[in-house]
C-alpha cells in the first residue's frame, strides 16, 4: 500500500513533466518548422515533428501500464515512407489522426498542471501536517486561521495529518486511475 502511494506520486509528477514537455515541444517545433516552411528545411522538419506522435503515444501507453496497471489498445499509426516526397508531405499534413494526436498530447499540459497541484495537496501538505510538532517553533504555521504556537496544538495538527494522509491515499489512487483513463480514451479516440 505504501509503495503504491509513492508510485502514484511518481505518476502524478511524471504526468506534469510529460505534459509540459509535449506542449513545449510541439509549440516550439511546429512554430519553428512552419516559419521555415518557405525554405527547403521547413517541410521535412514539419513531417519529422508530426511523426513523433506515434513514439510519444507509445510512451504514454507504457507509462500508464507501469504506473496505473491500466491496459490500453495498441496504437501504431506509422506513415509509410515508400511514396514520393510530395505525396508523403500531403499524406502527413492532411492526416486527421496525426493532428488529433498532437492536440491530445498538447492537452496533457492542463492535466499535468492539475496533477502537480494534486501532488502538492496530497503529498506535501500531509507531510507538513505530520511534521508540525517539529516545525511549529521555526515556521509560523496557521491552519484555518488558527496559529500553531503550542505543542498541544501541533499534536492536534499532527493527528489531522494522519487522518489526511489516510484519506489522501484513497483519493490519489482514484485520481491516478482517472488520469490513466485519459490515456485509454486518447488511444481509443485516435484508433477510430
Amino acid at each position: 500500500m505504501k509503495s503504491r502511494f509513492i508510485q502514484n506520486g511518481y505518476f502524478l509528477l511524471l504526468t506534469f513533466v510529460t505534459g509540459l514537455f509535449y506542449f513545449c515541444f510541439y509549440l516550439i517545433a511546429l512554430l519553428f518548422s512552419f516559419t521555415l516552411s518557405f525554405t527547403v528545411i521547413g517541410i521535412p522538419l514539419v513531417i519529422r515533428v508530426l511523426q513523433t506522435t506515434t513514439p510519444f503515444i507509445q510512451f504514454e501507453r507504457i507509462q500508464t501500464k507501469i504506473y496505473t496497471d491500466i491496459s490500453t489498445d495498441t496504437y501504431d499509426r506509422s506513415i509509410k515512407m515508400d511514396t514520393s516526397n510530395w505525396a508523403q508531405v500531403k499524406l502527413v499534413l492532411t492526416d486527421r489522426r496525426t493532428w488529433s494526436a498532437v492536440f491530445w498530447l498538447m492537452q496533457k499540459l492542463v492535466i499535468g498542471i492539475f496533477s502537480l497541484i494534486s501532488a502538492i495537496i496530497f503529498y506535501v501538505m500531509p507531510l507538513m501536517l505530520l511534521l508540525a510538532p517539529l516545525l511549529y517553533r521555526y515556521i509560523e504555521m496557521n491552519i484555518i486561521f488558527i496559529q500553531i504556537d503550542t505543542f498541544a496544538k501541533s499534536l492536534f495538527v499532527m493527528f489531522m495529518g494522519i487522518v489526511f494522509t489516510a484519506i489522501s491515499i484513497k483519493i490519489v489512487d482514484c485520481l491516478t486511475k482517472k488520469l490513466g483513463g485519459y490515456t485509454r480514451s486518447m488511444i481509443r479516440q485516435l484508433n477510430q
